[in-house]
């Protein structure tokens, strides 16, 4: 990939996952923008962890509370989430199925405690099949402030180049 369109989206409980978006930003030069549900996610681990369990268990999809209005733009959508129970988080479902994302490059980017990207790149395969679905970065969420050149090195991999 050269020079191109992008959108870094991300869905962010906790503000790792924002670290890496931003990241991302500064790298590229990428637009950002921040997928937030309606109805917020509660603060204490323990419930947040049993609310994200029911909503894959019941394949649950959170009204958005942001849209992007100008998504036909964009060539390549970096789409950044923090892994729960092994994938997507359901806002972050409910974003690739709002939008058509074909045709469209899509690079998927984690935060996690020990996950990695779980089944997160298979499932956005599933909502996006008409997307080119490139390789993904998983960051543990205690080295996001440290994994500036972690993110680098994978953009550099990946091709991309800063917007001019």
């Amino acid at each position: 990939m050269k020079k191109m369109s992008a959108l870094s989206a991300y869905f962010s409980h906790s503000g790792n996952t924002r670290v890496i978006a931003h990241q991302i930003h500064e790298n590229i030069g990428s637009d950002i923008f921040e997928i937030v549900s309606v109805d917020p996610y509660p603060s204490d681990y323990d419930e947040v962890v049993e609310q994200a369990r029911k909503e894959l268990s019941e394949e649950y999809r959170p009204k958005l509370r942001t849209k992007v209005e100008n998504m036909e733009s964009y060539k390549v959508v970096f789409v950044g989430y923090p892994v729960w129970w092994g994938t997507i988080p359901m806002p972050v479902a409910t974003f690739l199925t709002e939008y058509d994302f074909s045709g469209k490059t899509i690079v998927p980017f984690c935060t996690h405690e020990g996950s990695g990207l779980g089944r997160s790149v298979m499932d956005i395969k599933k909502f996006c099949p008409q997307s080119t679905v490139l390789e993904g970065l998983a960051v543990r969420g205690s080295n996001v402030k440290n994994a500036q050149d972690e993110v680098s090195g994978w953009l550099q991999g990946l091709g991309v180049k800063k917007e001019r």
